[in-house]
């Protein structure tokens, strides 16, 4: 994992230490899964991240556990009867740190630019 460690997700999950060691790989596959959606969902790399915020700022950290027990509390595969969707407070933490471009090119989100945002 990048940002994300695994006593702030075994805290999240509020496992006891035998029960995270059991599943420890699982987690750090939903740690490392939330990482690359934070960063995704905010147009970013984590280089830039660093670079930008001189370490990953507390919101994103947030969201990232929020999402490892989004992923945890909701292990299968979602349908239309079993569909949990993410709260709208992740949103909160998340936005602030998305990436915006004026650029018309949709391209542009692919490399890294951000989402388009009309000004």
């Amino acid at each position: 994992m990048k940002f994300l460690t695994f006593k702030e997700i075994k805290d999240q999950l509020r496992l006891d230490d035998e029960q995270a060691e059991k599943e420890k790989d699982l987690l750090e596959m939903y740690g490392e899964t939330a990482e690359d959606v934070i960063l995704e969902l905010c147009y970013r790399s984590y280089e830039d991240v660093m670079e930008t915020y001189g370490g990953v700022p507390r919101p994103l950290r947030q969201a990232a556990t929020m999402l490892v027990d989004h992923f945890y509390q909701h292990r299968g595969v979602a349908s239309s009867q079993s569909l949990a969707p993410i709260p709208y407070n992740f949103d909160l933490l998340v936005k602030p740190f998305q990436r915006l471009t004026t650029d018309n090119n949709v391209n542009n989100n692919k490399n890294g630019y951000g989402r388009h945002c009309n000004l």
